[in-house]
């Protein structure tokens, strides 16, 4: 493989001063994790946010809630994202590694239709 063509990863802090930028709580907005692929908070899929998701070409979203917060935690654009919706307990005993194949599968079908960002 390439130079161009190798994936690239964000570097560990370099120094104490570094590590506040990488704090998460600072991060409210989507970050590119890897290429065509973003991670973020709900705030960044929120309605007003629907420009910024264009702009990014996103097409599909995994979204990750607790069962109580389904009556206010929802797809805010149905019609125009393909979404994958995880009612997952937030607490340290939840075993998330069995949804991986069904997000896996989400993102290899994204990925298997031409479309690029999730």
């Amino acid at each position: 493989m390439d130079e161009d063509n190798k994936l690239h990863f964000p570097s560990l802090p370099a120094s104490k001063d570094d590590l506040m930028d990488w704090a998460y709580p600072m991060r409210r907005e989507m970050q590119e994790i890897l290429p065509g692929l973003f991670l973020g908070p709900y705030s960044a899929a929120m309605k007003s946010k629907l420009s910024v998701l264009e702009r990014q070409g996103i097409t599909h979203m995994v979204c990750v809630r607790q069962d109580i917060e389904a009556n206010f935690i929802k797809p805010n654009f149905p019609h125009k994202f393909r979404y994958l919706v995880l009612d997952i307990a937030d607490n340290p005993v939840e075993n998330i590694i069995r949804y991986f194949p069904m997000i896996k599968e989400f993102i290899d079908d994204c990925l298997a239709s031409g479309e690029e960002r999730y």
